[in-house]
């Protein structure tokens, strides 16, 4: 359906004008306010989740993270909700389907989206009121950025500490050797701009930034003036101008804001830089190295600049047939390709990226020499019109997709177009590909034109950095001793007058935090706002081909999926998956060798993936079922060739070409080592919880903790041709097993390209393979974990789980409700507020029969383990508000009604279905969530989470190896 175009204009608006783009069914409507000068980009669409989006131009010129922890504090209360904490309190009275705020390198950003008028415009009111008239206490800027305190707050005696969250959100950011590699390459390339700096803070820097220029920085950059305000959805453009206007910017003027916004100087020769970044005193520092090479390219908001740079970056790096990353990958100067490889082009200027890890500091040379040797054969052979073709191709699909299953449709749309409006550029042409492509698909005809981009913007272009960050297990050690000595002579230089300061001022935040603030200011929805349950989308089934069909509004795309259940695996093929999911999309197939198969994948399709799926039973999670699942997505033209192409893939991916093989795992091991300072909360609840059901024991061997510890002994031992050649042999004989199974098939595409699909599916596979499908069966005896995984971190990620019950069972409704009400009610103030950690909270995961509490990025340890236990107390013992209980129910609402993509909704209704969860459980579980009662919760904390049964996981530093062996866990070495 088209979106109604509204051509109504609010009188203190001006309307610049109104474009439609028949791909993405949406009209941009673009506004100035007129006495402020704000911009609004409104995206009119037939859609009902409504999106609101407000940035400010933020060009921090030092490394305090003032821009990061404003966007914290602005959040900390304002002049019509002077409460503590109203964006975590909306969190709580809100049905949104997304709530959050950014800081960029040069933006800061609030955005929100809900599929409720209501609750949208009770958003709305609390945001803009947080934005343009923020309290900033000084209290919350203790809090949330950066306080000195006595390590017991109240005795003087104790040693002086940092505390705040920004500060250790950030040490555990700068923990990953990926974030240190993009800041420092960054400050190189941006000698004298804002890029130069870190927007979200280095704990060094931090404590150095003082409330009076927080409140300056505010005053500086927060203004309508400074401001951007985009929407999307189906609530008109003056409606949303209506509100602007009455609650925030009739009391503003224009202002004239001086920013510092120019072009990077260049550099007329390259640069060459060799820092350290910390590993543990105990990790070996061979081979963690890593190089990278950077190049200053033109502005991101120019579309032609842009567009020159995503092509450049598709043809050197978009896969493993590419030159550029085809070299990468096979030289044995390093591991694997670096993860910074790619343009980033969301600052002003753009940056092209690439390089190697697992490396040694004098492989620099040899680096840049490959790096320019493939470049200049590039620019001497070219490249063919079929791999031109293939990449507009991709450019086009992403370009129509409707997205949406992580992330609101409008608000990656918003987040595409900020960009450009933020620096000087059209949101319009980067939203409306479609006259850009053609005119590329004109260039590219030219075959000197891609060599001559390779040639002006790389190899002719001087402003271009070397990066060498290498391993010092000293390094840390070192920046703990400068901070100690600092404090202890900080300590010694204190008055009598500044000791009591730092005490009363703790004082004064312990009693901010436990204050109990008149929520009742605030805007809410309660439970008779609650939307009914949302229609599944409609099945269509042909017995023929055990094939489910979805009619979709999927913009011109198909999506296909050929699923087959899991055959009876031992527990050293389980293991094998994850490497045959991720490696059997990389590798030759039939007749085309790996590099042939990346080029027709590119080619035909919009990616091609495997993966596998497995849940226990509704009413049991010892129970396990299975499913192997090979996608695939095309513009609706390559559909025939998207079934074909999948067909090959499955009955033709070889894996007999084992230096390719080898340089997968290398790449497989890299990733998951990255992924701890990321995802330390998630691998510790999977330590905690992996004795607790087959499912949990399953995600912690395939995906946690074991499955990093194990793809580092399996990556090692690779290095013998024998081993991997008996490696290949098993993944082939994994695959030959699963191609035994029966398969079904899923079809989503719009009404008219259903028939043909499954037409296409009926000529392209005929019956099923002869024999009966194996059932596959896991078993594992229940067991408890204290553990104590021991890596390279300056910040902590603890966790706690118990048994629990399926998602069928009478108490798991009040287990999930129970999750939000211990968050919202102790644990938020107890981990974060008082804590430090960047995030805490419970949960349970009905599907492996878990209730689990975590902290994010913890300064502590013992005491927030405590507070895991003090939150159960703390329920039984205390009065609670029924108010309390009814946000908790509608955190949980607004999980189970979160909108989908239009594929999207119908892959879960079809994975619902293969998994036994029927609309009519669903219902009969929502009945439930609505009718918890706080005796409920109480009853089932009781019987459910008793301390003996529960385990415990922590991921910390070896610096704290005696102390979590005090609190009798057992060591880990990860």
């Amino acid at each position: 359906m088209a979106a109604v175009i509204e051509s109504k204009v609010h009188p203190a608006f001006e309307q610049l004008r109104s474009h439609r783009i028949d791909t993405l069914n949406l009209t941009v409507e673009e506004y100035r306010h007129k006495k402020t000068g704000a911009r609004h980009l409104h995206l009119a669409a037939d859609n009902d989740e409504n999106v609101f989006f407000v940035a400010l131009r933020t060009f921090p010129m030092d490394s305090t993270g003032v821009a990061h922890i404003l966007e914290h504090t602005a959040l900390c209360g304002s002049e019509r909700f002077p409460v503590r904490d109203p964006f975590f309190m909306m969190i709580r009275r809100s049905l949104n389907t997304f709530m959050n705020a950014f800081t960029s390198s040069d933006w800061t950003a609030y955005p929100f989206a809900s599929m409720n008028r209501k609750d949208f415009d009770n958003l709305l009111t609390v945001y803009l009121d947080s934005v343009f008239f923020s309290s900033l206490d000084p209290l919350d800027f203790a809090q949330e950025g950066h306080r000195l305190e006595f390590d017991k707050p109240n005795d003087p005696s104790t040693d002086l500490v940092y505390r705040g969250v920004v500060y250790n959100e950030m040490k555990g950011a700068m923990s990953s050797a990926t974030s240190q590699l993009w800041q420092n390459l960054s400050s190189h390339l941006f000698p004298t701009t804002t890029y130069h700096y870190n927007s979200g803070g280095e704990p060094d820097h931090i404590v150095d930034l003082s409330y009076e220029d927080l409140l300056s920085f505010y005053r500086h950059h927060y203004h309508p003036s400074n401001a951007t305000f985009a929407t999307y959805g189906n609530i008109p453009a003056h409606e949303h101008h209506e509100r602007f206007e009455e609650l925030a910017l009739k009391r503003f003027d224009r202002l004239d804001i001086d920013l510092p916004v120019h072009d990077e100087k260049r550099l007329f020769s390259p640069v060459r830089v060799e820092q350290g970044y910390a590993v543990s005193e105990q990790e070996e520092t061979a081979n963690k190295t890593h190089i990278v090479m950077g190049w200053l390219l033109g502005h991101s908001f120019d579309l032609q600049e842009n567009l020159e740079g995503q092509l450049l970056a598709s043809v050197l790096l978009d896969n493993s047939a590419s030159p550029l990353m085809r070299a990468l990958e096979t030289t044995d100067i390093g591991h694997a390709p670096s993860p910074m490889c790619g343009i980033e082009d969301s600052n002003r200027e753009m940056t092209f990226v690439c390089g190697i890890e697992g490396t040694e500091p004098e492989q620099q040379k040899a680096l840049e020499t490959l790096i320019e040797e493939t470049l200049a054969n590039v620019v001497k052979e070219g490249v063919s019109q079929e791999r031109l073709e293939a990449i507009l191709h991709q450019l086009e699909l992403h370009q129509r997709e409707i997205a949406g299953d992580q992330f609101p449709y409008g608000l990656q749309l918003i987040m595409s177009a900020i960009s450009p409006m933020i620096h000087g550029g059209d949101p319009v042409e980067l939203l409306d590909l479609e006259p850009v492509l053609d005119t590329l698909r004109e260039k590219i005809r030219d075959p000197d034109y891609v060599p001559g981009l390779i040639r002006r913007k790389l190899l002719e272009n001087p402003h271009r950095v070397t990066l060498t960050l290498r391993p010092d297990n000293q390094l840390e050690s070192r920046r703990q001793e400068a901070i100690r000595e600092a404090l202890a002579r900080r300590k010694a230089e204190l008055t009598e007058k500044e000791v009591q300061e730092i005490i009363e001022r703790a004082q004064a935040l312990e009693e901010r935090q436990t204050r109990k603030d008149d929520d009742s200011i605030l805007p809410k929805v309660d439970l008779s706002d609650v939307p009914l349950q949302l229609p599944e989308p409609e099945r269509r089934y042909d017995g023929d081909m055990a094939a489910s069909l979805y009619a979709r509004g999927t913009n011109g795309l198909v999506y296909e999926q050929i699923v087959l259940p899991v055959p009876d695996l031992s527990e050293d093929e389980l293991v094998l998956l994850p490497y045959y999911t991720t490696l059997i999309t990389e590798v030759g197939c039939g007749d085309l060798d790996y590099l042939g198969m990346q080029d027709r994948i590119s080619a035909e399709s919009g990616g091609v993936s495997v993966s596998f799926s497995a849940k226990g039973e509704v009413d049991d999670v010892q129970n396990l079922s299975g499913y192997m699942i090979f996608s695939g997505k095309a513009l609706a033209r390559n559909r025939g060739a998207l079934t074909r192409l999948l067909g090959d893939l499955f009955n033709g991916a070889r894996f007999d070409e084992h230096e390719r093989i080898r340089e997968l795992v290398a790449q497989v091991r890299a990733r998951r080592d990255q992924a701890i300072t990321g995802s330390g909360h998630g691998l510790a609840m999977g330590a905690a919880s992996q004795g607790i059901s087959p499912g949990a024991w399953l995600a912690f061997r395939l995906g946690g903790l074991e499955a990093i510890r194990g793809a580092r002994s399996l990556d090692k031992s690779l290095d013998d041709d024998n081993e991997l050649a008996a490696f290949c042999d098993r993944l082939a004989g994994l695959h030959s097993r699963i191609r035994q199974q029966n398969r079904q098939f899923l079809l989503i595409a719009e009404d008219e390209q259903l028939q043909p699909m499954l037409d296409e599916v009926k000529q392209h596979w005929s019956g099923q393979p002869e024999g009966k499908s194996e059932q596959w069966h896991l078993s594992q005896a229940p067991y408890q974990v204290n553990q104590a995984w021991l890596t390279s971190t300056q910040v902590n990620f603890c966790a706690r789980a118990f048994p629990t019950v399926a998602v069928d069972h009478p108490d798991a409704a009040a287990l999930t409700v129970l999750g939000g009400f211990l968050r919202n009610g102790y644990l938020h103030r107890a981990i974060r507020e008082k804590g430090g950690a960047y995030g805490g909270g419970a949960g349970q995961d009905s599907v492996n029969g878990t209730f689990r509490f975590f902290s994010y990025r913890d300064p502590r340890l013992s005491e927030t383990l405590d507070d895991f236990d003090q939150s159960l107390k703390w329920l039984q013992e205390e009065d609670h508000d029924a108010q309390e209980l009814e946000e908790s129910i509608l955190g949980v609402i607004g999980q189970l009604d979160r909108p989908r993509s239009p594929a999207g909704a119908a892959r879960h209704a079809f994975h619902n279905h293969l998994f036994g969860r029927s609309p009519e459980q669903r219902s009969r579980f929502r009945e439930r969530v609505l009718a918890v009662t706080l005796e409920d919760m109480k009853r089932v904390a009781r019987t459910w989470l008793t301390p003996d049964k529960a385990s415990t996981a922590v991921i910390t530093s070896h610096d704290n190896r005696e102390l979590v062996q005090k609190l009798g866990l057992e060591l880990q070495e990860l």
